[in-house]
């Protein structure tokens, strides 16, 4: 009987063993950023920000031209300030230089937000490729060889999916 029980552990043992063994893990590697810089919609995302920032940057130009004039105005005419006067056109000019300081700060933060709306549909496409290619083509994993976190691959053991995936979006390049 023991030896019976020990067979057929035994024997579980091998199927289980046999199993992990027949699994075969797939793995392929592609630079993200590589196939991005070839879509046509990341020119346009890349437009539309360059128009933006250009915005943006227009707005500050005025905002810094008009600080700037108004304190060489008062550089000009200090002297012939009176005391009450001189205070108030130094809390104006402290006042507008914050503003533009402030203006600076939020417009960074802005064309970051814009950045990422731009470009989210560009990724989303690209990553939606990938993962389509990765199911087509039954890949357990697709590493990005373009970031910083993939130290090694290896080309006889990992397939370049690039073309793939290129194809999959349709980029002829």
């Amino acid at each position: 009987m023991k030896k019976t029980i020990a067979i057929a552990a035994l024997a579980v043992c091998f199927a289980f063993t046999g199993k992990v063994q027949a699994q075969s893990f797939k793995f392929g590697h592609i630079n993200v950023q590589q196939v991005i810089s070839l879509m046509s919609e990341k020119d346009s995302a890349e437009v539309k920000l360059k128009k933006y920032g250009e915005s943006l940057s227009a707005d500050l130009e005025t905002m810094q031209v008009e600080f700037n004039n108004k304190y060489q105005s008062y550089l000009q005419k200090k002297d012939s300030y009176t005391p009450a006067i001189r205070e108030a056109k130094e809390k104006e000019i402290q006042d507008m230089q914050q503003r533009v300081q402030e203006f600076q700060q939020t417009a960074q933060e802005d064309f970051q937000k814009m950045q990422g709306d731009v470009y989210k549909p560009v990724l989303e496409k690209a990553n939606n490729a990938i993962k389509k290619v990765a199911k087509d083509n039954n890949f357990t994993y697709i590493f990005d060889i373009g970031t910083p976190g993939v130290v090694y691959y290896s080309e006889a053991q990992s397939t370049d999916v690039t073309a793939m995936v290129k194809k999959e979006l349709k980029i002829v390049k």
